[in-house]
């Protein structure tokens, strides 16, 4: 099965559980003004299936720079980390917004490396959720209680 042949009932129940947000950067996809994507955690030509637990809503930005990514450095040890796998881990254990809510910081080896990775802090989604902290639509809420 294809990536592009994701049953439609399987793409509207990953799209209802994630209230339409990226898993990775965590923005509202309905505010960035990009298609959102379903994305294969493990990808398909690392052998991931298409299935619920190997499938995540992510943005246009975080699929591109995520590709077939399964592994990344993380700039602070400089040693291999899995990426954040968003179907079997919690993103507050591996993130946090900075102060000012405009840029993800990695917890642990795993946020560190899929900060860097994803390129989660590239200077457009900055400017773009310092726009949104203005008009109260960033961070999400569940993300800093």
């Amino acid at each position: 099965m294809t990536h592009s042949s994701i049953p439609p009932a399987l793409r509207q129940r990953i799209f209802a559980e994630t209230r339409n947000r990226c898993a990775y950067c965590h923005s509202f996809t309905e505010i960035t003004g990009a298609k959102p994507v379903i994305d294969h955690i493990i990808p398909t030509v690392a052998d991931g299936l298409t299935e619920l637990e190997n499938l995540c809503l992510a943005c246009h930005a975080c699929n591109e720079f995520k590709g077939a990514q399964v592994v990344a450095t993380d700039p602070l040890t400089g040693k291999l980390s899995p990426l954040f796998h968003p179907r079997q881990q919690r993103w507050k254990e591996h993130f946090r917004w900075s102060p000012d809510g405009t840029e993800i910081i990695g917890r642990t080896a795993i946020g560190r490396a899929t900060v860097a990775a994803l390129n989660l802090n590239h200077p457009l989604i900055v400017e773009a959720r310092r726009r949104w902290v203005v008009v109260g639509w960033h961070p999400p809420s569940e993300d800093i209680a």
